[in-house]
């Protein structure tokens, strides 16, 4: 850029003329090569797919009738294409039918196809079509590999040619220039002279010849008025030279300060924190002002006060002898000290001679000369900047207004840093009410997606659970195994039961106090093990994987307070992670232990830790930290990341620790620790109250679901009862008012609530206008829901939930009967 600057006019015009004709040629041989290089591309691809196309149609019928060989001779005909690199033909199952590499070539064809179309990559162009058969089906697919040298040829032959025709253009522009620029060049050569000559010899008298009347010639009379304008003033600035360069030191000074403003501004606008920014301006002061002694204290206006709360690096050997450290509090004098912290800033020139408390300690310390400059924000004083110095008087009026503007900076950058730091906080607070209210939403859907679904699920399970009970009842001629293994089913229907009430907590509040019991932890163990048992042994062999299931049991280790299904669904969870993170094999190790702990430095206290091993892949650092989160897997589509999430939330009911355990490659062991409760356990006793169901009831069932509707008739009409079925709450309706009308009616009415059309509430709110005192009994999978959220329906006497347990049924049925028959007692 100097040399253009220093270049001769005349140069330089030609000089502009001849950039401007290239520029233009340049683009334009830029934008025509874009344009060919793109057309060729099209036209090469448009060749390569009719190529594609045709070898497709030629090689369907080899691929049909699995004829390698010919589509091998097919593929061949490339030979007469030197652009073709290499060519495969894939079959349905995109495995490598034929292949062609030319020779020479070092292509590597993929073992499989990619997506059909085109594309350009490592200046190759890669094309894959489909094979279509007859019928239109597709049946395999054709890739082809070229090479761009047709590409770089074509550019180089537009390359030489742009180049020749670039060439001969510049000879022409200057040709051209070279006469058309000096009508130009001349006038603007004579003035330049002139005013050579005027520079170089001070000759204020000599003058540029006129030019006309064009600009230059405007320009030629403006530039000989100057001329005679400062030949009139030259003698009289001579007189001034002095006191120009007085002021000028003065700017310079002033220039200096403000040059050192921006510096210390610019340096603490990078700081955020107020130790930093103070200690920042306090160690530019020191070493560009200067200043003997310089620190930063805070005003406390609630009890008048000033503390210190920075000192300059290279003030702190004089700090001890001003007894002066950080945190020091400084009282406020009725003198300088409380002008500044009212907004004023204080220059005392020789505190000597001021006898209040602070001056006075700064003068035994061998300071002289001293300024406070209030930090004021929003005309609030909440700081002091003090800047001394040992000789008296050395403060000048331009060093005083500099320290002024420096603590209005620094008050800027120290407020600025407070509503930083309030910002971050109230970001943080922000973000993690963000995360709070995500989080609950996304457990909200799934709590509504559960609930859902809730109905169906316990309508499923409801025939199992019921005839396992009867069975379990009323054939005491079972077999020992075909009795464990009812009981089984039984404990299993009870946990799917509780798992699916427990789904909708996801987003209700949970029950105040779980009905805690004592449980055996070693006697978990097996009923884990027997309810786990295909997924860690029945389906691993099946894909030739065997899984070691061991045990490692304390001795006779204390029950713990709990509820005994949530624990065990826990445990299911963890076996279940336990075998996904062992794809090949391993050892899944189940253990109790007894340990002694600390808690909080309150001694000693007796724990049983239940724990699930495995030898899998484990976990990284990162997932460990993450792996209790709702929804977070991974396991991709397998997973739900709900798992250890439920397990979380059931050790927090029983006051247990989860603990994790891992390492890539080593495995997982998650542990339950629970506390062992002080005193003696008692199981819970069976309630003492006693019922007798009345016999040859006669019921109405209401259901929608005819597995279910069958299963309850079945074990009532086994009870004795005469039973009356409806399969949904219109025929319910109807089916009760027909009875009515034939003069019959019916003890009890049982109703599902969940029903297409009509409803529960609807049947019986219908029944209760029609029989007043006929006892309802709704069954329904949101029986526990509706209880804890207090919406029983004021037509319903008493809410079961599915599925139903025959003794719940049974008591209800009793306890409804015999307040029935009561209330007619006391009518009568």
């Amino acid at each position: 850029m100097t040399r253009l600057q220093d270049m001769p006019v005349k140069r330089k015009m030609t000089l502009v003329i001849l950039l401007t004709c290239s520029a233009v040629l340049l683009l334009a041989c830029g934008v025509l090569a874009a344009y060919q290089m793109f057309d060729f591309q099209r036209t090469m691809v448009r060749n390569m797919t009719v190529l594609a196309d045709v070898f497709a149609k030629n090689s369907r019928a080899a691929i049909q009738f699995q004829d390698a060989g010919s589509a091998q001779e097919t593929l061949l005909a490339l030979q007469t294409e030197p652009a073709v690199e290499g060519a495969c033909l894939y079959d349905a199952e995109d495995g490598v039918f034929a292949d062609y590499i030319r020779a020479g070539s070092t292509v590597q064809l993929p073992s499989a196809p990619g997506m059909d179309g085109h594309r350009f990559e490592n200046g190759r162009l890669v094309l894959l079509r489909p094979v279509i058969s007859a019928n239109g089906k597709r049946i395999g697919t054709i890739y082809l590999q070229t090479d761009l040298r047709g590409v770089h040829e074509r550019l180089v032959v537009f390359g030489v040619i742009a180049a020749i025709v670039l060439l001969g253009s510049l000879l022409v522009a200057f040709a051209i220039s070279s006469r058309l620029q000096r009508p130009i060049s001349q006038p603007i050569l004579a003035l330049a002279e002139t005013a050579r000559r005027v520079a170089e010899q001070k000759d204020f008298t000599v003058r540029v010849p006129a030019q006309g009347k064009n600009e230059i010639g405007t320009l030629t009379d403006a530039f000989n008025q100057m001329l005679g304008g400062i030949e009139q003033r030259d003698n009289a600035l001579r007189g001034q030279i002095a006191e120009r360069q007085h002021a000028e030191k003065k700017v310079q000074a002033q220039l200096a300060r403000l040059e050192l403003l921006n510096q210390i501004t610019r340096s603490i606008g990078d700081r955020l924190d107020l130790s930093g920014i103070f200690q920042t301006a306090l160690k530019n002061l020191e070493e560009h002002l200067p200043v003997d002694f310089g620190m930063v204290c805070l005003y406390d206006a609630s009890e008048n006060i000033l503390s210190v709360s920075s000192i300059g690096a290279q003030s702190r050997a004089l700090a001890p002898g001003l007894e002066m450290q950080e945190q020091t509090l400084i009282s406020i004098d009725q003198n300088g000290l409380s002008r500044c912290v009212n907004g004023q800033l204080v220059y005392e020139p020789d505190v000597e001679q001021v006898e209040f408390p602070f001056p006075q300690r700064l003068a035994r310390g061998g300071l002289r000369a001293l300024v406070l400059a209030p930090m004021l924000v929003e005309s609030q004083v909440f700081g002091v900047v003090v800047a001394a110095r040992k000789s008296a008087e050395s403060f000048s009026s331009g060093e005083c207004e500099f320290l002024r503007q420096l603590s209005e900076h620094i008050a800027l950058a120290a407020h600025q840093s407070q509503l930083y730091t309030a910002l971050q906080k109230a970001y943080d607070e922000l973000r993690q009410s963000q995360q709070t209210v995500l989080q609950q939403e996304r457990l909200r859907a799934l709590g509504q997606m559960a609930s859902g679904i809730a109905h169906d699920i316990n309508n499923a399970i409801s025939p199992v659970g019921i005839y396992a009970e009867a069975l379990l009842e009323d054939e005491p001629n079972l077999s020992a195994r075909a009795r464990d293994y009812l009981t089984t089913i039984q404990r299993a229907i009870g946990d799917v039961a509780q798992t699916v009430s427990r789904m909708g907590e996801f987003y209700r509040q949970r029950r105040e106090q779980l009905v805690l019991t004592p449980v055996q932890l070693n006697s978990l163990i097996p009923q884990v093990i027997d309810l786990t048992r295909a997924r860690w042994n029945d389906m691993p062999q099946q894909r030739g994987i065997m899984i070691n299931m061991k045990t490692d049991l304390a001795k006779d280790p204390p029950a713990i307070m709990g509820v005994e299904s949530e624990i065990r669904e826990a445990l299911i969870n963890l076996v279940f992670n336990a075998v996904d993170a062992m794809p090949e094999g391993g050892t899944l190790t189940l253990r109790t232990k007894i340990e002694e702990r600390d808690t909080d430095g309150n001694g000693a206290s007796k724990r049983v830790c239940i724990q699930v091993a495995d030898t899998g892949f484990g976990m990284s650092e990162e997932t460990r930290k993450r792996c209790l989160e709702p929804f977070f897997t991974t396991k991709g589509e397998r997973g739900s990341g709900l798992g250890l999430a439920m397990v979380y939330g059931i050790a927090q009911r029983h006051s247990a620790n989860l603990e994790i355990e891992s390492a890539p490659g080593k495995g997982t062991t998650i542990g339950l620790s629970f506390p062992v409760p002080s005193g003696v356990l008692t199981e819970p006793g069976i309630s003492s109250t006693s019922y007798v169901v009345p016999s040859r009831l006669r019921i109405l069932v209401v259901d929608d679901d005819p597995l279910l509707i069958k299963s309850l008739r079945d074990c009532l009409e086994g009870d004795g009862h005469i039973v009356t079925t409806a399969n949904g709450g219109q025929a319910g309706i109807d089916a009760f008012r027909s009875a009515r009308e034939q003069g019959e009616t019916f003890s009890v009415v049982i109703t599902d609530l969940g029903m297409p059309y009509v409803d529960g509430r609807r049947v019986s709110r219908s029944i209760k206008e029609m029989s007043a005192a006929t006892p309802i009994i709704l069954l329904t999978g949101w029986g526990q829901r509706i209880v804890a959220d207090r919406d029983i329906p004021s037509s319903v006497d008493r809410v079961l939930s599915k599925p139903p347990r025959l003794r719940d049924l049974r008591e209800a049925l009793a306890h409804l009967c015999q307040n029935t028959k009561a209330d007619k007692t006391n009518a009568t």
